[in-house]
Order: C-alpha cells, then sequence, then structure tokens
C-alpha cells in the first residue's frame, strides 16, 4: 500500500511534467482536498497509508487540472486575505489584485465607530465580504449578487469563517436600481464585470473555458456597472461615505471622470503588485 508521501511525489511528477509552474502547490491542495484534510493535517498525516478509493479520486482531480481547470474550482476553496473562501464555476476565482479593493476598505473602516454599513455590490463568493468583516470590528455587510448559484456560495464562505453575525446575503442587480427599503451605507464597495464582450474569447483559456462570463462581461466598453452602480446606488450611500471599485487595466482614469461628474470629490486611484491602477475611491460630497 502506498501512504499519502507517495501518492504526493508521484502527482507532483506528473504536474510538473505537464509544465505547470505551480505544481508542487497544486499537488498539495488536490490531496488535502481528496482527503477532506487542511494542509496542515496532510502534512501531519504523510506517513500514513491511503486506499485504492483515494487514488482514483486524486486521478480524477488531477486529469481536471492537467485539462487546464483551475485548482481553485476542483478543490472547492481558495485563499483570500488569508481566508478560506468557497468557490466554484458560478463565481471568479479570487485574485490576489482584489486583495488591494479590500485592504482600501479596511484602512477607510478601521478606527471608526462601530455599527458602519457597507454594501458589497456584485460580491460573487463573498471574498471581499469575509475580508473585510474579519478586520473591522462591528461592521455590517450586505454582500449583494444577481446570481442565486454565486450567494449559495457566498453564505458558505460567511460560515467557513464564522462571519455570520456581521454578513447578510441578498439578490440585486448592479445594473437596475437598489431595492426599496435597503438603507443607507457607509461604504459601497464594488468588483463588477468590466471586461469588454468582445475581449471575452481572447481571454487565457484557464479563464475563458472555465470562469463565469457574466462575471466577467462588462459590456461593449467594458464600464456598464460603473455607469449603473453610479448613478443608480449613489443615492444609498451616506454623505462623505465612500465608493470603491475594482478597475480593469486602462479603466481607471476614465471611471474617476465618472464619480468626479456625479458628486465625488477625493478621487484616488491605487495600484496593485503589478504596477496596474488596479482601486479607485472616492468619497461623496
Amino acid at each position: 500500500m502506498k501512504k499519502y508521501n507517495d501518492v504526493y511525489i508521484a502527482l507532483r511528477k506528473k504536474l510538473k511534467d505537464a509544465g505547470l509552474e505551480s505544481y508542487a502547490l497544486d499537488a498539495r491542495l488536490i490531496l488535502a482536498a481528496a482527503a477532506g484534510k487542511t494542509r496542515e493535517q496532510l502534512i501531519r498525516d504523510m506517513n500514513l497509508y491511503v486506499n485504492d478509493d483515494f487514488e482514483e479520486k486524486v486521478d480524477a482531480m488531477a486529469e481536471r487540472r492537467l485539462s487546464g481547470e483551475h485548482v481553485a474550482y476542483i478543490t472547492g476553496e481558495w485563499e483570500f486575505y488569508g481566508l478560506p473562501i468557497a468557490v466554484g464555476p458560478e463565481v471568479l476565482i479570487p485574485r490576489i489584485d482584489t486583495e488591494l479593493v479590500a485592504e482600501k476598505a479596511i484602512e477607510l473602516l478601521r478606527g471608526r465607530e462601530e455599527g458602519k454599513r457597507v454594501l458589497d455590490l456584485c460580491c460573487g463568493s463573498g471574498c471581499i465580504s469575509a475580508a473585510i468583516a474579519a478586520n473591522v470590528p462591528g461592521v455590517r455587510i450586505v454582500a449583494a449578487d444577481i446570481s442565486l448559484p454565486a450567494l449559495r456560495l457566498c453564505r458558505q464562505t460567511v460560515l467557513k469563517n464564522n462571519l455570520s453575525r456581521y454578513i447578510v446575503c441578498m439578490e440585486a442587480d448592479a445594473l437596475k436600481p437598489p431595492p426599496m427599503l435597503l438603507g443607507r451605507f457607509d461604504m459601497i464597495v464594488c468588483n463588477p464585470p468590466y471586461i469588454k464582450t468582445a475581449e471575452i474569447n481572447d481571454l487565457d483559456p484557464s479563464v475563458r473555458d472555465y470562469e463565469p462570463h457574466k462575471a466577467l462581461d462588462g459590456g461593449t466598453d467594458g464600464l456598464d456597472f460603473y455607469w449603473s452602480v453610479i448613478k443608480e446606488w449613489t443615492c444609498i450611500l451616506k454623505e462623505h461615505g465612500c465608493m470603491i471599485f475594482e478597475v480593469g487595466e486602462g479603466q481607471a482614469e476614465t471611471v474617476m471622470t465618472i464619480m468626479r461628474d456625479n458628486g465625488f470629490a477625493a478621487v484616488h486611484c491605487f495600484e496593485d503588485t503589478a504596477g496596474v491602477k488596479r482601486a479607485v475611491v472616492g468619497v461623496l460630497q
């Protein structure tokens, strides 16, 4: 019989030989998911024996990875801002770029009195909501998305991180006016679809073939959601409230102009780790 370590070494070699740069990490994540263990538990149990069913499960997951599917969809989980996030083909995989948006929201909320209300619009997996709630004491967050399957995953993220006291999930369409009786918010944070429709087919196959197009397609110029959120949703933002967007490459200046033209001041953009202007922040006058 083989041990976990034997299966790990064989899987790591298979992924490496296929040219996957993240072969070692992917192998650990796949083994942990197949075993129903955390990575720490897997390391602890590396010298334990496995059964044939386990190897078959690992082989099936490995084939999915070799076909180009992201390991996050295979394992059903990804890390964001140090937190476990529930993912599936219904939502985008959280990117490190988006951590900048969460970071700016946390910076602006920290130190203020408790009870601040935040709306996470186009919340997807709920990664931004979870990051804010885990790092800002007393915050109250409404995580909103038009996709019911995405909201199911968002609720899983909330439960995974024991954040049910701070986050509620709600169905809402960012391209329409906000629902009645939603109340007012101190902050709206939004990572909307922002890829131009014509560019969807040119995306990397790992994105184009596996991630939901509905969460990518921002319309002809990629700006449909920015216009709608700024025009339709600003009415539920309190005076001096903040609005924070993630933007695509080359979109920051246009989004900043739209915000300034619609009552926002102190509008700034911030660069991600790759030097791309990725987060736009404005304060409602």
